[in-house]
This record gives C-alpha cells, sequence and structure tokens, in this order.
C-alpha cells in the first residue's frame, strides 16, 4: 500500500480505528502485565526475606 500523506497512513485505508485501537490495547495489556508482574517479584521478594507473613 502507498500512502501519500500521514492522514492516509493513519486512516489505515479505513481500517485506521480497529488497526489503532488494536495496537493501543495491546500496548496497554503489555504495561499492566509488566506493572503486575514487578508487583508480585516485590511481594516475593519480601516473603522470601521474611517481611512479610
Amino acid at each position: 500500500m502507498n500512502w501519500h500523506s500521514w492522514q492516509d497512513f493513519v486512516a489505515m485505508g479505513g481500517y485506521g480505528l480497529y488497526v489503532w485501537g488494536a495496537f493501543g490495547m495491546t500496548a496497554l495489556v503489555v504495561a499492566l502485565e509488566a506493572t503486575q508482574l514487578r508487583a508480585r517479584r516485590r511481594g516475593l521478594r519480601r516473603r522470601l526475606a521474611g517481611d512479610a507473613p
């Protein structure tokens, strides 16, 4: 596909909302997963160190 402008690229031939929405949701889920993993890791380290019951 050839895009003649940035507007054409963002519109993605009429599928831009779907494409960019899917990209945004994927980025959000990956960021949430990383945040949850970080919290679990901190909790596990505390538990192993004996700081938490």
